[in-house]
């Protein structure tokens, strides 16, 4: 089969794949409708009309593919301003995904075969998930985008700006570490925080809780703890979801302090893999043995946006304090001091504490192994902490489930800790 023929089928088969998606996108929202700018034989052609451009253009002038793409531009903007379509225009996706739709048969004629796969992959994506983003953008309140914005706007100015060197005391606080650690850590939270909003109420309690974990496994502990007194035969799905946002906190902070510091992230694999075992035991329980608990329908917890100014800022001097008591603790070669603190810190944020550790990893401050204990203790005063919130509020079917699972989770982490070295 000649070169051209091959390149014409498989620009044919990609662009038949967004077309399909595109037709599929707008017969969804309008059923019975057809699709405002055509669908599977539109862009399938739009594909060929890239690749036979493309290949006019290396082989007799070069002006043919500029022209192709310019008539196709030119026929959607006159489409758009003469309102031509079934009661609504084509807008600015139109155009974007049917010029790339022209260019990945380009790409193919081009010889870049794994590019085009990749652009139509894309293409197809965003041209599909139209529907589903509309949905869930109506789901974020004016507090959440204020926020949203305020955060991007610091950021974007603080980042850029502030030095990146120590300063004060013991040279214990480098502003800017400080903040690209909240940004960090406020934006793994985030995600978090949009998986409970998007998904609701019908995600069940699975879902839930690993959100719950991503987002603030305090909050999720606290929320349900007190939920379970006023709703007590769901005491079940709500210990649950307290235990799976407990043990989602371990992977969770495994990853922002290997974004920091890998070794400290590969060191803290076995001993956090230990204590999530009670955690994943008794999911894995639940779910085999009382499968209509997952199914059970629970109002998501009333998060705040992790990517609020006050949290941010709170997350900061909380971080900052840290990082400065570790620094004068090595300087004053107090190293004795680092597990105390560790504990104390893990009662109220373990990300400042496995951060800081892993910050000072990284600037020789303190061994590999004292980092990896400190980690551990600030992660089994964190498991006793949450534990303390749910005996404190939940419901006494909720306390002795959660109670048991996370004082095993306790006696795993004890142990893990004592197996470092």
């Amino acid at each position: 089969m000649q070169p051209l023929v091959t390149s014409i089928l498989v620009s044919a088969c990609l662009g038949a794949l967004v077309g399909l998606i595109r037709q599929w996108s707008d017969q969804s929202a309008k059923p019975g409708a057809e699709a405002d700018l055509g669908g599977l034989r539109t862009y399938t052609l739009l594909a060929v009309l890239g690749c036979v451009g493309a290949f006019l253009s290396t082989h007799y002038s070069m002006a043919v593919l500029p022209v192709v793409l310019a008539v196709v531009a030119l026929h959607l903007t006159s489409m758009q301003l003469r309102g031509v379509t079934a009661g609504s225009q084509p807008g600015s996706t139109s155009l974007a995904s049917s010029l790339l739709t022209c260019l990945l048969g380009a790409l193919v004629q081009w010889g870049h075969l794994q590019p085009a796969v990749v652009v139509a992959a894309l293409t197809a994506v965003f041209v599909g998930i139209k529907q589903p983003v509309h949905a869930w953008t109506r789901l974020l309140t004016p507090e959440d985008i204020r926020g949203t914005l305020q955060f991007v706007a610091i950021t974007g100015v603080i980042l850029p700006l502030v030095p990146d060197r120590a300063y004060g005391l013991f040279d214990g606080f480098n502003p800017y570490s400080t903040w690209l650690m909240v940004v960090l850590i406020s934006g793994l939270g985030f995600a978090g925080y949009l998986m409970m909003r998007f998904l609701g109420a019908q995600a069940g309690i699975t879902i839930t809780g690993l959100a719950g974990g991503l987002a603030s496994s305090t909050a999720t502990t606290l929320a349900f703890s007190r939920r379970s007194k006023d709703e007590p035969e769901l005491s079940a799905s709500y210990a649950t979801a307290v235990v799976l946002a407990c043990t989602v906190m371990l992977p969770r902070v495994l990853f922002v302090v290997g974004v920091v510091r890998r070794e400290l992230a590969v060191s803290l694999i076995a001993p956090f893999a230990l204590m999530a075992v009670p955690g994943t035991l008794y999911t894995l329980w639940m779910w085999f043995t009382r499968r209509p608990v997952d199914g059970t329908t629970v109002a998501t917890p009333k998060l705040s946006n992790p990517l609020s100014l006050g949290i941010a800022i709170k997350f900061a001097l909380i971080y900052a304090a840290i990082a400065f008591l570790v620094k004068a603790a090595t300087q004053l070669e107090w190293q004795g001091s680092l597990l105390p603190l560790s504990f104390v810190s893990g009662l109220t944020d373990l990300d400042a504490i496995a951060l800081s550790m892993a910050g000072s990893l990284n600037g020789g401050v303190v061994t590999p192994e004292l980092a990896v204990k400190a980690v551990m203790l600030g992660a089994i005063a964190n498991t006793l902490m949450k534990g303390g919130l749910a005996v404190s509020f939940g419901s006494p079917a909720l306390r002795r489930q959660v109670a048991l699972v996370l004082g095993l989770t306790v006696l795993c982490g004890l142990g893990g800790f004592w197996l470092v070295r």
